[in-house]
């Protein structure tokens, strides 16, 4: 049988998603927990691979198993071995046709950001941070360049495996509240690396440093060397894939309403 989680995570203390040697990573000790609830080896597949720091609020994952439990079990059993920072929000028994990445249709990241003269203290790691004051018209009016289906190179990692580098960012969203900005991203697809540097890019605008017209310069020159710096890692997080709703996948879990 084929089981779907839904999992959340803070990723300060790994290396992200991947499995590596060290073990440090969300995979292998998602992968132990589920080993010793199992007593069998088991291996997971995830919808998107995050980066070290980055969290998620509902990363979706598939595993095989032949072992039978009720979604509440899979739940309970799993996140009694697991870190207080990882977490199984859901469980569910899914056709062996569901594949968490190949069923998706989009996915969908929030940069939470805060705009202070002084760094984050308790929301430090939690949150990106400015010390200059963002000019939330001119950040808007630089991302309508970059909807739509687009060669992205300009934003991509260089130790990127993505087979192509043409996505299709279907909205980003930006709001301020108090003294945050969150920002909302929805592609089909995300490059390693890109939000992160369109981030980077739109605060370059945000901070009066470069006009809007900046991003559609930076979007067509297809090379990384055009774009800002890549941003901190820290307030990045991935609120999950969509899913079409016969597979009865959940949008959200209650952590999405945590975030500012």
């Amino acid at each position: 049988m084929r089981i779907a989680l839904g999992v959340s995570y803070s990723g300060q203390a790994y290396q992200g998603w991947q499995s590596q040697a060290s073990g440090r990573t969300v995979q292998d000790r998602l992968e132990a927990a589920l080993g010793q609830f199992t007593g069998q080896r088991v291996s997971t597949l995830c919808a998107g691979r995050t980066d070290a720091g980055v969290h998620a609020l509902m990363q979706v994952v598939h595993f095989d198993t032949d072992i039978a439990r009720d979604a509440h079990a899979w739940v309970r059993g799993t996140n009694a071995n697991l870190p207080k920072d990882i977490a199984v929000e859901w469980a569910l028994e899914v056709p062996q046709s569901f594949h968490c990445r190949a069923s998706a249709t989009s996915r969908r990241y929030a940069y939470v950001l805060r705009q202070s003269e002084v760094r984050p203290t308790v929301e430090a790691g939690r949150v990106g941070w400015t010390f200059y004051p963002l000019d939330g018209d001119a950040m808007t009016q630089a991302a309508q360049h970059l909807l739509g289906e687009h060669d992205f190179s300009s934003f991509r990692a260089s130790q990127c495996q993505a087979q192509t580098p043409i996505k299709r960012l279907h909205e980003i969203s930006i709001a301020q509240r108090g003294a945050y900005w969150r920002f909302e991203f929805e592609a089909n697809a995300f490059l390693h690396h890109m939000i992160r540097n369109i981030m980077g890019c739109l605060l370059q605008i945000g901070q009066g440093r470069r006009p809007a017209s900046w991003m559609q310069e930076v979007l067509m020159a297809r090379d990384r060397d055009a774009a800002a710096p890549t941003f901190s890692p820290s307030g990045l997080y991935f609120l999950g894939p969509r899913y079409p709703a016969h597979w009865g996948i959940p949008e959200r879990t209650p952590a999405y309403d945590w975030l500012p």
